[in-house]
């Protein structure tokens, strides 16, 4: 299982990982941050750039927060992080 610590950015022009910030992944959401759109926004776009089903993309802190916890179920940390194309 892969764990990741991100930073999210709502409301951006589109999705897509814009390198790092505070030394975490930065990523633009194009979603709102309104009714849970961001956060579904962001495992949605994991989850493709993985290669996993959406299920197995959960938030486990920070649901209301920039900074958020990632776990990612059926890949390691290493895949992971080669996937959405970080160091």
């Amino acid at each position: 299982m892969a764990t990741l610590v991100v930073y999210c950015q709502p409301g951006a022009r589109q999705t897509r990982c814009a390198g790092l910030h505070d030394g975490k992944p930065k990523i633009q959401l194009q979603a709102p941050p309104v009714d849970g759109a961001a956060n579904a926004a962001l495992i949605a776009w994991i989850a493709a750039r993985c290669g996993v089903p959406k299920s197995r993309v959960h938030i486990v802190h920070g649901h209301t927060s920039r900074i958020k916890r990632v776990e990612i179920d059926g890949i390691d940390d290493t895949a992971a992080r080669s996937a959405l194309g970080l160091p």
